[in-house]
């Protein structure tokens, strides 16, 4: 297992770790296996979209504020109910597979942290299940 931090700008935004999830399984040493990616936070996911058009990324936010919106009669005091309900729908895991020792990505694919809550400082841990060759 290897973890890794991420520093978030914004309160909403998509921060691009494919770099940085690669990173981590080159220390890790497997190269055909499945990576589970985790963030252990309940304002903040982590998903799989495009990541070479920033327009894909901006539609994405703002339809998912439209979605849950920010001043929702929501009851939870601390006022970040919107970011607890879009990490609840996006997920704070996913599992992708390996390849020759990178994520097995589609061309236009990318793993995103999804921040609802920032900025903030968020962990990444990343876990491999080797796979036989």
């Amino acid at each position: 297992m290897a973890e890794f931090s991420v520093n978030t700008a914004a309160r909403i935004a998509l921060v691009d770790i494919t770099a940085e999830v690669n990173r981590a399984l080159g220390r890790i040493g497997v190269t055909q296996g499945l990576c589970n990616l985790f963030v252990p936070h309940t304002t903040a996911a982590v998903i799989v979209t495009e990541n070479w058009d920033p327009d894909v990324t901006a539609d994405l936010l703002a339809h998912l504020q439209r979605l849950v919106p920010r001043d929702g009669a929501f009851r939870h005091a601390e006022g970040n109910s919107q970011a607890h309900i879009l990490s609840a729908m996006l997920g704070v895991s996913l599992t992708i597979p390996v390849r020759g020792g990178a994520l097995a990505l589609g061309r236009w694919q990318g793993v995103m942290l999804a921040e609802f809550d920032g900025p903030r400082r968020r962990q990444v841990a990343v876990t491999v299940v080797e796979t036989a060759k």
